[in-house]
């Protein structure tokens, strides 16, 4: 299966449903069921975030669209609810489906990575 490594909040906005499109600097063909990781990186966040689970997994959602770039002053207006690092334009990676699982620690990493589900 393919892994995401996200920084909170963002990675619970995506597991609740409410985050359907992550931006990122780079292309994937790739489609299909993703699971999303909370960094480990508290970096940034606030007293409340830091309660948010981090270096763990937090659910599967489907891969269904890449969008084509945008510069960020587009991406900014069209959402606020969107980590951006100013700088190049960004790819919409369009999520559906969450789906919940028990969350289980994982090492992140960079872009898309290949990830064996642990036996049940």
């Amino acid at each position: 299966m393919k892994a995401l490594s996200i920084r909170q909040p963002f990675a619970s906005l995506i597991a609740s449903g409410e985050k359907t499109i992550e931006l990122r600097t780079w292309y994937t063909h790739y489609r299909g069921p993703v699971l999303i990781c909370a960094s480990k990186s508290a970096t940034g966040l606030t007293a409340d975030e830091r309660r948010l689970p981090r270096g763990v997994a937090l659910c599967i959602v489907d891969l269904v669209d890449v969008l084509d770039p945008v510069p960020i002053s587009e991406a900014m207006s069209a959402a606020s609810c969107f980590d951006l690092v100013p700088g190049d334009d960004f790819f919409g990676f369009v999520f559906a489906r969450p789906m919940s699982i028990e969350p289980f620690p994982v090492s992140g990493r960079l872009g898309l990575f290949d990830f064996r589900l642990p036996a049940p």
